[in-house]
């Protein structure tokens, strides 16, 4: 888990584009309420850097998850989840998607998921998905990522 401490002219906005996430995961991340409050010499919770992972989409108008979807040719509902939303969710023109690379497999966790059964899924040693996952707390709708 990273931190970050808020300086003078920050805000939820730019402290994503310069984490290169959402914030939306920023959201996910930090109670809702502290996050309502930034002030300087603040400490959030940040996300890992996601370059290795994912591009960042800036939606533009006439644009839909499916359409997105289809254009990176990933699955609606993995994208929809990896960003936080639900498919029938309002998207607007500017809002940032993290859009997963090639190269790897994503997996959203759900209930009862254990470190055994998700490295199985991936069909990878558990060693090897705690080294790619530093962080991983097997709660419902954590993003997990394996190498292909």
């Amino acid at each position: 888990m990273n931190y970050y401490r808020i300086s003078a002219g920050d805000s939820l906005s730019s402290i994503a584009r310069k984490f290169k996430t959402t914030v939306a995961a920023l959201q996910e991340l930090n109670d809702a309420d502290y996050l309502n409050n930034l002030r300087v010499g603040m400490d959030i919770v940040v996300p890992e850097n996601k370059d290795q992972y994912f591009s960042i989409y800036n939606i533009e108008a006439g644009d839909s998850l499916y359409k997105i979807a289809r254009k990176y040719n990933i699955n609606p509902q993995l994208l929809a989840s990896l960003n936080g939303l639900d498919m029938e969710d309002y998207i607007y023109p500017n809002q940032e998607l993290l859009i997963p690379k090639s190269g790897y497999s994503y997996y959203i966790t759900a209930e009862g998921d254990t470190l055994e059964t998700v490295a199985n899924m991936f069909k990878v040693d558990q060693n090897k998905l705690l080294r790619e996952n530093p962080t991983i707390y097997l709660l419902k709708d954590q993003v997990l990522i394996a190498k292909r």
